[in-house]
């Protein structure tokens, strides 16, 4: 456990804290200009200050997330690195899935505290600090020609206003979205649709080379786990289309991934 005694130590929580405290005060600086800008252009302050309290609300639970993402990392990472991703630029389920990614590469045998060596966090670091870098750089050499396309950054560029939503059928879909939005939209979803794909056909091909449920000697409990949190998604989703539930969708993801811990738990105490 020395490993971890060095990534929780006083250095690693300074310059992870000082990081995180830079990035929170820019969030505090850009709020406060958006508030001014707001009054600026007329808008009402009461309608201002509702949507501001509503944000808060709502981004609570959904950050539940988040914190478990920390808590499930600091065993094998530590606390300031996992806090530190989550709370900058990282993605709960990309820097969950690149660090077990990592650690199965470097040969230790999956995130864990007992099989960490120096090497392979400074790997695992490296890679899931590598991997992500991308968006920042397209944006800042391709953001602004994409919304020009998207038929908003025009309008936004010559009054100063924010770009506006496109209209909606009433089935709640955009009309006539410019082809390059559709495409960004069908390209994130099939992305998606891969990744998880190939997370989960992993556990399915070790359950059918292992000759079936009964025979399967591997590690169902990740495939478990996966399915629990689909049918938790699958309730919040019914909630927000069928019962008209649509605070639903911000604590849809937390309350999925609680509900599939929850599962694990279940299930570990019965294996």
């Amino acid at each position: 456990m020395e490993i971890l005694s060095k990534l929780n130590s006083p250095v690693m929580y300074l310059i992870s804290g000082s990081i995180v405290a830079f990035v929170a005060l820019l969030c505090v600086v850009f709020a406060v200009r958006a508030y001014r800008a707001g009054k600026a252009i007329g808008m009402d302050t009461k309608k201002m200050k509702t949507a501001i309290v509503a944000s808060v609300s709502f981004a609570a639970l959904p950050s539940i997330a988040i914190l478990l993402g920390v808590i499930a990392l600091s065993g094998s990472l530590g606390t300031p690195w996992p806090w530190l991703r989550l709370s900058v630029i990282g993605a709960l389920h990309y820097e969950t899935q690149v660090a077990q990614a990592a650690a199965e590469a470097v040969g230790v045998g999956g995130l864990s505290a007992a099989n960490m060596t120096p090497e392979a966090f400074s790997t695992i670091a490296f890679l899931m600090s590598l991997c992500i870098i991308w968006g920042m750089v397209f944006c800042t050499f391709t953001c602004k020609k994409y919304t020009s396309k998207l038929g908003t950054g025009k309008m936004a560029e010559e009054d100063g206003s924010a770009p506006q939503e496109p209209a909606k059928d009433k089935s709640g879909k955009a009309k006539n979205r410019p082809p390059l939005s559709k495409f960004a939209d069908r390209a994130m979803t099939a992305t998606f649709i891969g990744m998880v794909s190939t997370y989960i056909g992993s556990y399915v091909g070790k359950l059918v080379s292992g000759g079936g449920l009964l025979k399967f000697k591997g590690d169902w409990m990740p495939l478990a786990v996966a399915i629990a949190a689909f049918l938790a998604m699958g309730f919040f989703m019914w909630l927000k289309d069928k019962k008209k539930a649509a605070w639903v969708d911000s604590f849809s993801i937390a309350g999925s991934m609680l509900i599939a811990m929850a599962a694990a738990i279940f299930m570990a105490g019965l294996a």
